[in-house]
């Protein structure tokens, strides 16, 4: 007998393919795993179903007719109501710029083809895992968390920074360094380290993500990027967070 008011949710998730081959082999395995699955073959049905269904995440193709994978994960990353929506690129185009691209573009994850179906697995349970402790973080985090350094304030509990008293609008990911770097501050985290922190693994030793995210983050915060005043470059290294300076 079901307990009342308790309400066990299975994972929606969402694959956007024109190719049906892979839409079927994909669904295959992750419903084997206990996941619901529906699909999209272009992007304008992506959205719609986005906007209907509310799936827990996404697994999209780059090359789609109409919109691409690039613009419709730009497009719902920059919205609130999906900003916190695991997405996984899954693409042809496996080289380095396009891969960078993709995570430019806010992207969790990025599968090149061909791909191993059990990995796909793993790393939809991965993002789904990292989307659920963020998501009771914010629901059991207090006012203690909040960090404080100067004019600008992290508060963990809302996911969200203000700076000067207003409101930034960062991508989850931006949150999740910034976070990390101000938890350490005067101790210089690598690149690698925050490959691992941020992206739950060895993210394909693909270093130059962290320094877009880095960048767009600092043109946020920081009132001349080029002297930051919080996140400091140590050349050849990583990154830095300054001192923290409660008040």
């Amino acid at each position: 007998m079901q307990t009342k008011g308790v309400r066990f949710k299975v994972p929606l998730i969402l694959v956007v393919e024109d190719e049906i081959n892979i839409v079927e082999l994909l669904s295959f395995n992750l419903q084997k795993e206990g996941y619901r699955v529906i699909a999209a073959l272009d992007g304008n049905t992506a959205l719609k179903l986005v906007r209907e269904e509310k799936p827990d995440l996404i697994i999209l193709d780059i090359m789609l007719p109409g919109m691409d994978g690039l613009e419709i994960c730009r497009f719902l990353k920059s919205d609130p109501e999906t900003a916190m929506t695991p997405i996984i690129i899954l693409s042809a185009k496996g080289e380095v710029l396009e891969r960078v691209l993709g995570l430019e573009m806010g992207a969790d994850d990025y599968m090149a083809k061909p791909f191993s179906p059990r990995e796909v697995v793993a790393r939809v349970k991965t993002q789904l895992r990292k989307k659920a402790q963020l998501t009771g973080m914010s629901a059991a985090a207090s006012e203690k968390d909040e960090i404080r350094v100067n004019q600008l304030v992290i508060r963990p509990e809302k996911y969200e920074v203000v700076l000067n008293g207003e409101k930034l609008e960062l991508t989850p990911k931006e949150f999740e360094i910034l976070h990390f770097l101000a938890k350490n501050p005067g101790r210089v985290l690598t690149r690698d380290m925050l490959l691992e922190r941020i992206w739950g693994y060895e993210y394909m030793r693909e270093t130059r993500t962290v320094d877009v995210h880095i960048r767009y983050l600092r043109r946020k915060i920081e009132k001349d990027p080029a002297r930051p005043k919080y996140i400091e470059t140590v050349r050849g290294v990583g990154y830095r967070f300054k001192d923290r300076n409660h008040g």
